[in-house]
Formats: C-alpha cells, sequence, structure tokens
C-alpha cells in the first residue's frame, strides 16, 4: 500500500487514539490512519505531545511544521533507521576531495531544467525568450569548465536572476517579480515561490529519511547548523520541474485569481487558506503524476525521481559513477 501525505490547514490539536492518530479541533475528529501515512505537514497552529512524537517516530512518519507565511519553520525527524557510518565518511570524503564533481551537475542540471520549462512558453509563440534559452545553454557549457565553488555558486546565481527577469514575457502583470523577497515575500509570485519551494524542500527532507544518506552533509550549498543543507543540494533541480511548473499553470490558467487567494499586509503576502489548498492540490497532483522512465522502464512518479536522484548520489559517492542529476528533458 503506498503511504500518503497529509495536510493539516486548519488549528486543532493532533494526538495518539489508541494505534491511529486523531486530529480535533471545534469541527469536530478526524482520523488518520498511521500505517499508509509517509509524512504529515502542520500548515497551522497544531498542538501535540510527546506520546504523540514517540508514536509517529515508531512509525518512522516526519511531521514538518510551516509558520504563518507557508514558509518551512522545521521537522520532526524520527531517530534514524538508516544509520550507516560508513557512508557517511565517504559522503564527508566526497566533500573533501569531489565536491565539485557532485555540485557543478546540480547547477547545469538547474540550467537546463529552466531552459526545457522555458522553452515550452518559446514553442507557443513567445519567441522574445530566445535570448533567455541561449543565455542559459551557455551557462549550463559553463559549469563543467568550473574549478571553483565561489565561481560555480555565482553562476547559479546568475540562472536564477535570468529565469526572474523572463517572467514579464509570459505571466500576467500582477504576478511580475521586481526582485525576489523570501523572508517575508512581499508581492503574490513570491509568495507562491517561498510556499512551493518550502513544500519541496520538506518533501526532500522526508526522501532523504529514507536512505542512508546524512542530510547535513551537502556539496552546492555549504553545509551549516541548523538546516539539512543536502535537501537543498537535491531539491534544487526539481524546482522547475515540480514547483515552477505548477505555479506557470495555475498563474496562467486563473485558478489564483489575487483578491481571493492572496492577502496583502503593508510589507508582506500571504496566501490564503484557500489559496493554499488550491496551490497544495496541484502540487500534490504533479508529485504524484507518472512518466515513463527511460532507464527503469517503468512509470515513476516525480516524487519517486527525487528518491532516485538520493541513491544517484550514493552511487557518485561511494563508486563514483558520474553524477546526473533528473533531466526534465529527457523524463517528461
Amino acid at each position: 500500500m503506498a503511504r500518503k501525505t497529509r495536510y493539516i490547514s486548519v488549528t486543532g490539536e493532533l494526538k495518539r487514539k489508541d494505534n491511529s492518530l486523531l486530529f480535533r479541533n471545534a469541527k469536530g475528529l478526524n482520523h488518520i490512519p498511521i500505517e499508509n501515512t509517509r509524512e504529515i505537514y502542520c500548515m497551522n497552529e497544531i498542538s501535540i505531545n510527546t506520546k504523540l512524537l514517540d508514536f509517529i517516530a515508531k512509525a518512522g512518519i516526519v511531521i514538518h511544521f510551516f509558520n504563518y507565511y507557508g514558509y518551512y519553520s522545521g521537522s520532526f525527524y524520527p531517530k534514524e533507521y538508516l544509520l550507516s557510518g560508513e557512508l557517511t565518511v565517504k559522503q564527508v570524503e566526497a566533500y573533501t576531495i569531489r565536491r565539485l564533481e557532485i555540485a557543478a551537475p546540480i547547477v547545469k542540471g538547474i540550467a537546463l531544467n529552466i531552459h526545457e520549462l522555458l522553452y515550452h512558453y518559446y514553442r507557443h509563440d513567445k519567441k522574445e525568450i530566445k535570448p533567455v534559452l541561449d543565455h542559459l545553454k551557455e551557462i549550463a557549457a559553463k559549469t563543467e569548465e568550473m574549478k571553483d565553488i565561489k565561481r560555480l555558486l555565482s553562476l547559479e546565481g546568475d540562472i536564477w536572476i535570468t529565469f526572474y527577469n523572463s517572467f514579464d514575457k509570459f505571466l500576467p502583470e500582477e504576478f511580475i517579480m521586481n526582485k525576489r523577497v523570501k523572508r517575508p515575500p512581499d508581492n503574490p509570485i513570491n509568495a507562491l515561490i517561498s510556499f512551493g519551494n518550502s513544500i519541496l524542500y520538506a518533501k526532500t527532507i522526508t526522501e532523504i529519511y529514507n536512505t542512508h544518506l546524512n542530510p547535513c552533509i551537502s556539496y552546492l550549498h555549504e553545509p551549516s547548523e541548523g538546516r539539512f543543507s543536502l535537501a537543498l543540494d537535491i531539491s534544487e533541480v526539481f524546482k522547475p520541474a515540480i514547483v515552477y511548473k505548477v505555479i506557470f499553470e495555475l498563474v496562467n490558467r486563473k485558478k489564483l485569481p489575487v483578491d481571493k487567494c492572496f492577502e496583502k499586509k503593508l510589507n508582506y503576502c500571504v496566501l490564503t487558506s484557500s489559496g493554499k489548498e488550491t496551490f497544495v492540490r496541484s502540487l500534490e497532483e504533479k508529485l504524484n503524476s507518472t512518466f515513463r522512465h527511460k532507464v527503469l522502464n517503468r512509470n515513476v512518479s516525480y516524487q519517486t525521481c527525487i528518491r532516485l536522484d538520493c541513491y544517484k548520489l550514493i552511487k557518485k559517492i561511494v563508486e563514483n559513477k558520474d553524477f546526473i542529476p533528473f533531466s526534465l528533458k529527457e523524463n517528461r
């Protein structure tokens, strides 16, 4: 039985009830079967206790918490059940010796996946995107020449700036971005990006938890305290294929009207409850949609591909096989 993602978008109390989960609020009781739950997203104020945490830890369920702005706050990460001291040692060795061999393909993958995403609009009469596509191809080629992580990170920054500057060519005026603002987001498009990226980051944490990888040892992003930096690495190439693809489709199909789905304050903008529900529903549909994997020769979901990239990284770390992250062009 496939294990599911559960979203809790209203305030209430989550507790253990016998061998199941129970969510209670003013509207009543809601039972959540634990045997087919893989992760829980708390999108509002949720009360929990240690009895619940012990119960879900034994079931291997990760809980992710989000703040008022829809931004990721943190995770309850159960005790790891796939521990591998040998792999952790090799992860550190790879960071010391082969960091660029892992980081450069990630940046190249970002550029190529954004290129593929924007090419859709180029084919649909948005010919003014051509210079953007050409620049992304140039950047992708340059990543293979990088000998320094700082220069590689500079290239990554160039990719995202180029991408953001292209939004005015295919998005409605109310979703144009002047600049990327994260904490807190200041307009509808920034609110969507922050919310979508936060969910994808949390999804990636869950996938890493189900491998032998140490989530704190990363290659593109600097390993640091207080975050699972490897989840940032792995999720980067999936942002164009999952988060931005969903955003563009919802916006261009007018599924997220600004007056109904966003709340604008003095210096920030957040999704309303209905806006979050619409976005989460579409994001889950995208994550669970399947395609024929050319290497595996079977149908796989986009969420499964996140786990597959973790396995590719393990092969790079242990066997020094080429690390080629997810490609939107090759897997559609």
